[in-house]
């Protein structure tokens, strides 16, 4: 313990001299936005004050008037360029305005923008057999819907339908949707309101290799400063057990005995700050939730299409086959599509009577996802995200050994979280005031960065997965200034 403080203390020393230089130059882009012609600032944020619903509040303490966007970077009425890290929230995933994406939404926008599944059309059917290919054989009917909250929305319903059982389980700090319905699935004060939400709904212990209760080993190239709290035997870290003992109480003690409805699981949780599981856990929880009675639900919103680098889906990384699955976001690369795939008997209690989305599958969503998945083949996308992920990972490591305020860096591919504390000892949450410090200033050096967690205290990168690794270096660079300029 002593030499690796001694070692920390050494690299924060190192990395005050590193700060000192200057930020390293903006890679180089060729795109040229048009000139901005719409309202001024003062304008824009007048009328946001208005007529826009309070609960729509920009980032930053100046926020951004954005115009234009092309691949990784965006652009300000200004002309003044940015380099997108949160993809408008984990959604473009491929890319803003991607010439492919763009040149199949225009081809069938010029044949035919909308007709209900009522008709035949050819989009819905090719997209399903493109997209159901992706996933296990036994996930082969898929639901199109507009959005994750409706993807999770229709996934409760069928899953209470299916087995018959009314009780379900998601994680405490998970995030699952903000609808009336999937309000009760999400567990994060945050996002809560006063109105009844969540009858039926029960929250598990969230097990958190950095905050949790038993620390534990996860599926990152960068593990948590408490991994040593427990051991891995046969890939199951033995924090895993542990963590389930309070799964299994809640089905003891809160439901009807073997009368589980369901349990949904992000991945790695998104809104929550990027919070992966001990090794072995969901595996295990999964099969505890089917002695119970429930079906398992991935919530694949924003680790689904590649983002996790190793699996095009992140339960595929956990070893595990839900009986159902959710996805949206990077799904149509910020096209509003999403989906819900199951299998044959589950998707067979919606005859019983009648479930209708007016735009789910119309034809231009449709072409669009499949210019998404021939986009996410051809150029490699997935394995770029392992590639430039490891790698982004492994900079950022530097800087939580560098930097007492940097607590924890975790992720897998271009799905990462940086914790920021008050010191790494207590981990007590970096204050607001600080936090957005940082953020601001990144900013202003042309980052654009995400925040979450229930202290937002944890800077969420998850930006268009056709970033370099000139990008991260860049990012680097600029996190290390100005986290050296708010520690002085």
């Amino acid at each position: 313990m002593l030499l690796n403080g001694m070692l920390r203390v050494g690299a924060r020393q190192g990395a005050r001299l590193l700060s000192s230089q200057s930020v390293m130059e903006m890679p180089p882009c060729d795109f040229e936005p048009p000139p901005y012609k719409g309202p001024t600032y003062q304008d824009t944020r007048q009328i946001r004050k208005d007529l826009l619903s309070p609960v729509m509040v920009p980032h930053f303490t100046n926020p951004l008037l954005i115009h234009a966007g092309h691949m990784q970077w965006l652009f300000d009425h200004t002309g003044k360029r940015y380099l997108d890290l949160f993809g408008g929230i984990v959604t473009v995933s491929l890319g803003h305005c991607h010439p492919k994406v763009i040149a199949a939404a225009t081809e069938q926008m010029n044949r035919l923008w909308h007709t209900t599944h009522i008709y035949l059309h050819p989009k819905i059917h090719e997209y399903a057999e493109q997209l159901t290919s992706k996933l296990p054989d036994h996930l082969k009917v898929v639901y199109f819907v507009n959005s994750g909250s409706e993807a999770n929305d229709l996934a409760m319903m069928m899953a209470r339908l299916y087995t018959g059982n009314f009780d379900i389980i998601t994680f405490r700090n998970s995030y699952h949707g903000a609808s009336p319905y999937t309000a009760g699935l999400t567990a994060h004060g945050t996002w809560k309101y006063n109105f009844a939400n969540g009858f039926g709904i029960h929250h598990a212990m969230n097990p958190d290799p950095y905050r949790g209760l038993w620390g534990g080993y996860r599926d990152s190239p960068v593990q948590s400063v408490r991994a040593s709290e427990s051991e891995v035997h046969d890939g199951v870290c033995a924090s895993s057990d542990k963590y389930l003992a309070q799964l299994e109480e809640i089905m003891m003690y809160s439901l009807p005995k073997g009368k589980l409805a369901a349990f949904f699981a992000e991945s790695i949780q998104g809104v929550g700050g990027t919070v992966q599981y001990p090794l072995g856990y969901l595996k295990k929880a999964f099969e505890l939730v089917k002695a119970n009675g429930g079906v398992c639900i991935s919530d694949e919103v924003q680790t689904g299409f590649g983002r996790t680098g190793e699996h095009f889906w992140g339960f595929e990384g956990h070893g595990i086959k839900p009986d159902i699955v959710t996805m949206a976001k990077g799904i149509g690369n910020g096209f509003p599509l999403a989906a819900v795939v199951t299998t044959t008997e589950i998707a067979s209690t919606l005859k019983n009577a009648l479930h209708f989305n007016t735009f789910g599958g119309n034809p231009l969503a449709s072409a669009i996802g499949i210019s998404v998945l021939e986009v996410l083949e051809n150029e490699k996308i997935q394995q770029r995200c392992q590639d430039i992920g490891t790698y982004f990972l492994q900079r950022l490591a530097e800087l939580r050994d560098e930097f007492e305020m940097v607590g924890d860096v975790r992720g897998k591919g271009l799905m990462i979280g940086v914790e920021m504390v008050k010191d790494s000892t207590t981990r007590n949450p970096l204050s607001p005031q600080t936090m957005m410090e940082i953020w601001d200033l990144c900013k202003d050096q042309g980052v654009i960065l995400g925040r979450g967690g229930y202290f937002g205290n944890v800077f969420r990168i998850k930006p268009p997965m056709c970033i370099s690794k000139e990008d991260v270096n860049f990012t680097i660079s600029v996190l290390r200034n100005v986290i050296h300029k708010v520690q002085r």
